[in-house]
């Protein structure tokens, strides 16, 4: 398990962090081996179903026996025994829909990563106040650029990550990162629930390969 540190500077880094989750603990293995291949260095799987513990466990195995320097987190974690389950389990970072205290307290007294989901203002502050620094803007697509750009001046000492409605395009990671964000998190924008179930694990090896090399272009202008 890293540190708070480490898993931060790991996503800012990679400057993406993708998100997926399949019932089919294969077509899961098949995914997290692509977007390895492609650089990816930090993902998170999400907690969306009865298989998604057992599925991330094996990715984990996996990890551990393959995939060196990879950090695997979980999403969508709504409760700390959800979060200690996966911890458990072998999980580098828990990443929530919304802001969860207790939550915030325990892996913040563990020194483990824990990124909320984050609408309001009011959000912002309870997160900031218990000590979170790292801000999942959620739903990005709902909040748009503009959020940010109206609330980032009062909030100069967290990092920010939208997640949801993030194209895989210049146009529009580029806007967000002139906005100020420091990594952007996709889902299936960049995993696409047809090319899981079409098996098409070279395109998504390709696709990931190809959003990491626009990122870091968008970084260094």
């Amino acid at each position: 398990m890293k540190n708070i540190q480490q898993v931060t500077d790991t996503i800012i880094q990679q400057g993406i962090l993708p998100l997926y989750f399949n019932t089919d603990e294969t077509i899961s293995v098949e995914v997290l081996k692509a977007i390895y291949k492609a650089g990816i260095k930090a993902v998170e799987y999400t907690h969306r179903g009865d298989s998604a513990l057992n599925n991330f466990k094996t990715l984990v195995k996996l990890r551990n026996l393959e995939m060196p320097g990879l950090l695997i987190g979980i999403g969508t974690i709504k409760n700390l025994n959800q979060a200690k389950e996966y911890l458990q389990a072998g999980a580098d970072f828990i990443i929530s829909p919304g802001f969860v205290l207790e939550i915030a307290r325990y892996t913040l007294s563990k020194d483990i990563f824990y990124g909320p989901g984050c609408m309001t203002p009011s959000d912002i502050i309870a997160a900031e106040n218990a000590g979170i620094r790292f801000i999942k803007l959620f739903p990005g697509n709902i909040l748009g650029i503009e959020f940010l750009n109206s609330i980032k001046d009062i909030f100069p000492n967290l990092l920010f990550m939208p997640t949801g409605g993030v194209d895989a395009t210049k146009k529009s990671i580029g806007a967000w990162y002139e906005a100020g964000v420091c990594a952007v998190g996709m889902g299936s924008k960049l995993i696409s629930k047809t090319l899981m179930d079409q098996k098409d694990y070279q395109s998504i090896e390709n696709n990931t390969t190809a959003v990491l090399s626009l990122i870091q272009s968008i970084k260094n202008q």
